[in-house]
């Protein structure tokens, strides 16, 4: 390891800039047109752990844990695992566990996250689900329908904390297929038709369970401060509601996740700053002004706390037709593909003072459907061979990821002060044929 391996480096002479935002916090120009992140070059990682691979930032991932506990000092702050179901990530972080699942709840355990800090989610719960969390002794399970409910009550250990799921109808502004919030969603009991309020009872109804809080969330990619102050509103006097008829106080309030994060150049960062002022704020006025004690707050961050803490690296196969096709694809990243998610790339490794023009980077994948990036300005001269990298990709790669024409999963490689280490080991031929019993 050389010198430049490790020191931060100045914008160099003929290197474009590093798009602001876009990158991990330790991510700098190497020279050669090669960069470092965590203090690593990324042309080294490629080269010893092969291509794709994604990268992680521990640096970034541990400061965005500070901001957020800095900005919410009082609330209890729950990973939602769905976004990068790993468990190195959850060591790092150190916060409660979001699941919605077996396989994520024991994701969680084996990292240590003890059962009183793990949330149970999802709109349908298996019974595998619910008896790995009642052996995990989970802490609360949130409630999306009236038959999960008469199921708790019929299976639940006695005194387990249950959360209603509430659709409080505020609109997120966000993509269609990432708003959770509005009227006519999959997700939890409507506010509106009094629904919520009713879940509420039939919890209270049930000795063996406890009502613990309530529960929404607004959806993804929020940047709309407005909308979650609003949900604050709608959820206090939900709970003032609840007080006025059944003479309960419910303690915890739980409001999700979802605070966005910018992926192409020029794309507004979330306020998180501003939100927590707002969110703070309006919840000890609705409070006061309803004269009901101020509950927990919980917060269910995920993409917010990883996604720019990662970057993938692609190997150039093929350039034809304003195409640049890569080694990877929609079985590493299926986000552009399922809801047109906008990614940017830079080439990684060469210097070129050939101009840039707008190139669409293809998948390997029989599919049509398959371009990771579109409109992304790369030199004239690209060729196979050359390394890319794709920043903002640490949240719902890993988590989404298949295998489709049975290509193995990429590497996740953790990177800080100067050295990497394997999160999640490449996939295999073998690892693809184990399951197959024909």
């Amino acid at each position: 390891m050389t010198l430049a391996d490790v020191l931060p480096s100045v914008e160099l002479a003929g290197e474009p800039p590093l798009e602001p935002g876009l990158w991990p916090r330790t991510t700098h120009l190497a020279g050669g047109g090669d960069l470092t992140c965590g203090g690593v070059r990324l042309t080294r990682l490629a080269a010893r752990f092969g291509t794709p691979v994604q990268v992680f930032d521990e640096t970034e991932i541990r400061g965005r844990a500070e901001s957020l506990r800095a900005a919410f000092p009082d609330a209890e702050i729950a990973f939602a695992t769905k976004a990068l179901p790993v468990r190195g990530v959850l060591r790092v972080l150190g916060f409660s566990a979001d699941v919605c699942s077996a396989g994520e709840i024991a994701m969680a355990r084996s990292a240590g996250v003890p059962g009183e800090r793990i949330l149970v989610h999802g709109n349908v719960k298996t019974p595998e689900d619910l008896k790995a969390a009642f052996t995990a002794h989970a802490g609360r399970i949130v409630a999306d329908s009236a038959d999960e409910i008469d199921q708790l009550a019929a299976l639940a250990p006695a005194g387990q904390r249950v959360l209603v799921r509430v659709t409080p109808g505020v609109d997120a502004h966000t993509h269609r297929a990432l708003a959770t919030a509005v009227e006519g969603q999959k997700f939890g009991f409507s506010l509106a038709s009094g629904a919520a309020l009713d879940a509420v009872g039939q919890v209270l109804a049930q000795p063996g369970l406890r009502a613990a809080g309530l529960h929404c969330h607004l959806g993804s990619q929020v940047r709309d401060t407005c909308a979650y102050a609003e949900a604050v509103r709608r959820m206090v006097r939900l709970l003032a509601e609840v007080r006025e008829r059944h003479g309960v106080m419910l303690d915890q309030l739980d409001l999700g996740g979802g605070f966005a994060v910018p992926y192409r150049a020029g794309e507004p960062a979330f306020d998180l700053t501003g939100a927590a002022r707002r969110i703070l704020g309006t919840l000890r006025l609705e409070c006061d002004r309803h004269r009901i004690p101020v509950p927990r707050l919980v917060l269910e961050p995920g993409r917010w706390l990883v996604a720019t803490a990662g970057i993938t690296l692609y190997r150039v196969a093929a350039v034809k037709s304003g195409f640049v096709a890569v080694d990877g694809g929609m079985s590493d990243n299926p986000r552009p593909a399922l809801y047109g998610a906008r990614y940017t790339a830079r080439l990684v490794g060469r210097h070129t003072k050939a101009p840039r023009r707008p190139w669409t980077i293809a998948g390997r994948h029989c599919e049509a459907g398959d371009v990771l990036a579109e409109e992304v300005p790369l030199p004239a001269d690209i060729r196979p061979g050359d390394l890319l990298a794709v920043p903002v990709s640490g949240a719902y790669h890993h988590a989404l990821a298949s295998n489709y024409n049975l290509v193995g999963r990429p590497p996740l490689v953790a990177v800080a002060g100067g050295a990497a280490r394997v999160l999640v080991r490449r996939e295999t031929e073998e690892d693809l044929l184990r399951r197959d019993l024909g």
